[in-house]
């Protein structure tokens, strides 16, 4: 995984609910496992020796099932949680060892949070809850309404703002949710699992909205979910927890390719992997090269020694220009026509970051595979039919 500037990390990061602490931590460090120690001390070991790294300007996002600790973690951030014990430093600064007057700070201006339950106030409407913050803060109330109705409008509601909440729709509400938190114009987006409530197809427009405003706006977000498919489309680092351990961190493909263990695989078994990766994993190497300047008899004699029917054919520097067929062929040879005037071109081309799911329908549309090029439209690769649908198992 390629690393990036971090904003936030957790350092050892443990917490404990209960009694008995000192012996549920000599059991974790002896192997125990979460239920076994709870059964024994009666103690919950919420987070156990978590360590994380939420690079600056993306969305991360935690995934596990419940009692896996990801809202535990998330809550940590924003100290709503005390470790038992462990750091978490928001650039450079321990946020445990911040004062009132820190904390309310960083809380107000570097990191805001989004509720799975919108925690709207009913006795606000819309523009009164976005602008609630900037409020709070003592900005003039022209102003803050001004830079509020600037976020309402990104998050799609104009002509809302002075619409009850109550009113709303649970899309909408959240929509709400997401202008408040953004209009203090914090670093970090911390998200607990804010679409759950959602029905599929709002919760699908929301995944969507949010990335539009994330990408336009470069916030670093931490967002909690339990769906790996939320995951896979929301993350561009997933880190998936268990009994409140860190499992594996990587990129929705690289957890893809290489599941650090059986929990992993199966916990992604599910998902749909057309969506997480790209023809580069699906890709193969030509077996047969043909090249523009080649001789007709030299294409023929690559496509029967490979025992294959048509061949991609290239320039010198390796572009894609067409397809030559070995009827086409053979019958060019005999009437003394060269590779190009009988090439078919019109070859289609991906890059190699594709994604499986937005290739389908150019290779089922495709009566030849699909070259997969680079940069420069050098070609790396093919992607065929056959291999579209092995990805599909």
């Amino acid at each position: 995984m390629e690393q990036n500037e971090s904003i936030l990390r957790m350092e050892h990061v443990t917490k404990l609910y209960g009694p008995n602490r000192s012996e549920a931590i000599k059991m974790m460090k002896n192997g125990s496992e979460k239920e076994a120690v709870y059964k024994k001390t009666g103690c919950t070991v919420a987070l156990w020796d978590v360590n994380l790294e939420i690079p600056k300007g993306q969305i991360f996002v935690i995934i596990g099932l419940s009692g896996s600790g990801k809202s535990t973690a998330v809550r940590c951030f924003n100290r709503l949680t005390t470790p038992t014990s462990g750091k978490v430093i928001f650039e450079g600064r321990n946020v445990h060892e911040m004062d009132k007057k820190e904390l309310l700070e960083y809380r107000r201006n570097k990191i805001s949070m989004v509720f799975q339950s919108f925690g709207l106030m009913s006795h606000r409407d819309v523009l009164g809850n976005v602008s609630y913050g900037l409020e709070v803060k003592g900005v003039a109330q022209s102003k803050r309404e001004k830079i509020a109705e600037e976020f309402i409008s990104m998050v799609g509601l104009n002509g809302w703002e002075h619409q009850s909440c109550e009113q709303l729709s649970g899309g909408m509400r959240q929509r709400v949710g997401i202008a408040r938190a953004l209009v203090n114009n914090p670093e970090v987006l911390l998200m607990d699992e804010p679409f759950s409530a959602l029905d599929p197809l709002v919760r699908r427009d929301m995944q969507f909205e949010l990335l539009q405003i994330q990408r336009k706006l470069k916030k670093t977000v931490v967002f909690i979910t339990h769906d790996i498919d939320e995951a896979f489309k929301m993350g561009d680092v997933v880190c998936i927890m268990r009994d409140g351990k860190v499992v594996q961190i990587g990129t929705p493909e690289e957890l893809s390719m290489n599941p650090a263990d059986d929990y992993v695989r199966d916990f992604i078994e599910s998902a749909d992997k057309t969506k997480v990766l790209t023809v580069r994993n699906i890709m193969i190497t030509p077996s047969c090269v043909v090249r523009l300047g080649d001789s007709m008899d030299r294409a023929i004699l690559e496509m029967r020694r490979n025992n294959l029917s048509s061949v991609i054919v290239m320039d010198n520097e390796l572009h894609p220009k067409g397809m030559l067929f070995i009827g086409e062929a053979i019958q060019a040879r005999k009437d003394g026509k060269t590779i190009p005037q009988v090439l078919q071109t019109g070859i289609n081309a991906v890059a190699e970051d594709t994604l499986i799911s937005d290739a389908i329908s150019i290779v089922t549309e495709s009566s030849y595979p699909i070259a997969v090029t680079d940069e420069s439209g050098t070609m790396l690769g093919i992607v065929t039919k056959a291999s579209i649908l092995s990805s599909l198992n």
